[in-house]
């Protein structure tokens, strides 16, 4: 398992049926380490602290796998008129992962990064804005029908992060499945 790319952003407007709203969802990745803390990545931003960021939703996770599902699912609803790939954060993702995927993930496991360890503290509720980023109003219905949610991380130990790193998965208690609980 690695980690594909570290994607930060800024809260920005983004126009999200037919308003204007601020909104952190927007990321872009970049090359070099980024530091983690407490509360995620430095130069990070959440719009809306009561549904993002905080203690236990510090650090956004989404599998990489998924990209060609939306890739797929945008270009069906006309709202990408080449098959073009999706770049890295476009979902709103703070990490991109190869090799781990929601089925294989529960609350409590703990990713352990050469330089930190984040645990699994849930998996994402999409919302709106989501629909606005992707192009089409299905799309926030399509993540829960697909299962394609990613999972919040809590920062277990700070230290810096870098795509490209290699990284492991210790099992917590097992309890509650991030599939399942996207499902519930």
């Amino acid at each position: 398992m690695h980690l594909g790319s570290v994607n930060i952003g800024t809260a920005r407007p983004l126009m999200a049926g037919g308003r204007r709203v601020l909104s952190g969802i927007g990321k872009h990745a970049v090359a070099a380490p980024v530091a983690v803390g407490r509360l995620g990545l430095a130069g990070d931003e959440q719009a809306d602290l009561s549904v993002h960021g905080g203690l236990n939703k510090a650090v956004y996770a989404y599998p990489a796998a998924h990209y060609a599902f939306w890739r797929a699912q945008r270009q069906a609803q006309g709202v990408s008129l080449f098959d073009e790939d999706l770049p890295p954060g476009f979902v709103g993702e703070n990490l991109t992962l190869h090799g781990l995927l929601e089925a294989e993930v529960w609350v409590g496991d703990t990713l352990h990064f050469p330089d930190c360890s984040l645990r699994v503290t849930e998996p994402r509720q999409p919302c709106f804005k989501f629909n606005a980023v992707m192009g089409y109003a299905g799309a926030a219905r399509d993540m829960l029908r697909s299962g394609t949610c990613g999972f919040y991380l809590a920062v277990v130990q700070p230290g810096s992060i870098a795509a490209g790193q290699a990284f492991t998965l210790e099992p917590g208690r097992r309890s509650l499945a991030i599939a399942v609980a996207f499902a519930g």
